[in-house]
């Protein structure tokens, strides 16, 4: 796919990046370690956390525990001109790209669906104008930038892409390495104003258990000024307070949290539902034509007063249950979805 890059010199813009020191303050005054009730309706987290122009992250990795029922909130409440850090994000970000929510992205490996291709709405956009591409960077590399955030500082030493084009459209700088006398690169931290990561369960004051693999969403829970938590379940604190080593996020980074079951639909939470083919299929179809991507929106999405009318859409209980038993090995996995045109 042929990108079109923003034809400033992109080593010296700074996106998604702030004074550790101005990060800090925020953080004094917006979080706290007192425990609180942090519970909220999706509509309310979203509008609440979600503003025009934001620079915003989604956590999971590619199309596995995606906070998808967030994505069609931000749709249904129309939140544009956002800034998108994909950082191996897909279908979350596609979906918000598509309805024309996000209009900048910085990207690493973001245009594609895995084994189904390339994201057509997304390639469209780039090439019309609608979608601009800020800065190009590896998985590993937006890892590190979220890594430098959580730890309060302005940036994180690699060399990973010294010696690549990838360098310069990352927005890094270069520097002599006062030990070895020799290039080193330096990656901006990345500071998003809202990240959205969806969980295994949760309590009413944040803290979150995630079964498997975290992925890049402890980084994040960290270096975002807002975060908002969608979780399979809200469990009694108990359970985290039982087992407080399998805490991944704590409650003191997170600002609003809410209960969505098959938060992640049509897409995969590990060991408890899998991969709607199905409803992919439909999406893959649609997703050929503005006209198909505009339908499918208004009968998804738009024509959906909330997640929950979502999941009576899409098949209910009998497709829920059928994707859990799939995922539990219960029933045989089915075709996967392939884009037709």
């Amino acid at each position: 796919m042929t990108q079109t890059f923003i034809k400033e010199d992109t080593t010296s813009r700074l996106f998604g990046w702030e004074h550790p020191d101005k990060i800090r303050e925020f953080r004094k005054n917006n979080k706290s370690l007192v425990k609180k009730d942090k519970r909220a309706t999706l509509q309310e987290a979203v509008a609440r956390g979600v503003k025009e122009g934001d620079y915003i992250v989604f956590g999971g990795m590619g199309s596995v525990r995606n906070p998808i029922a967030a994505v069609h909130e931000i749709i249904r409440q129309k939140t544009g001109n956002l800034t998108i850090g994909t950082k191996g994000s897909q279908h979350d970000w596609q979906l918000l790209a598509a309805a024309g929510n996000i209009t900048k992205a910085e990207v690493s490996y973001g245009f594609a669906d895995e084994v189904r291709g390339l994201s057509l709405p997304t390639r469209r956009a780039v090439e019309s104008g609608r979608l601009k591409v800020l800065s190009e960077i590896t998985n590993a590399g937006f890892q590190w930038r979220f890594t430098a955030a959580m730890k309060g500082l302005s940036f994180y030493p690699t060399r990973s892409s010294l010696g690549t084009d990838t360098l310069h459209y990352s927005g890094s700088k270069t520097i002599t390495d006062p030990f070895t006398n020799e290039k080193v690169e330096l990656l901006p931290a990345c500071y998003p104003d809202v990240a959205v990561i969806h969980v295994h369960r949760a309590d009413q004051y944040g803290n979150c258990q995630i079964d498997g693999n975290v992925a890049e969403d402890i980084e994040l829970a960290h270096a975002a000024k807002f975060v908002l938590v969608t979780a399979e379940e809200i469990v009694h604190d108990e359970v985290f307070s039982s087992r407080p080593d399998l805490t991944k996020i704590p409650y003191f980074v997170v600002d609003a949290v809410v209960e969505v079951p098959y938060g992640s639909h049509p897409n995969q939470v590990p060991s408890l539902y899998s991969f709607d083919e199905d409803h992919w299929q439909i999406w893959l179809d649609a997703s050929i034509s503005d006209e198909g991507v505009e339908t499918y929106l208004q009968e998804y999405v738009y024509g959906s007063h909330d997640h929950y009318e979502y999941l009576e859409q899409i098949g209910g209980v009998r497709v829920l249950k059928q994707l859990e038993k799939i995922e539990k090995k219960l029933a045989p996995y089915p075709k996967v979805a392939k884009r037709r045109g």
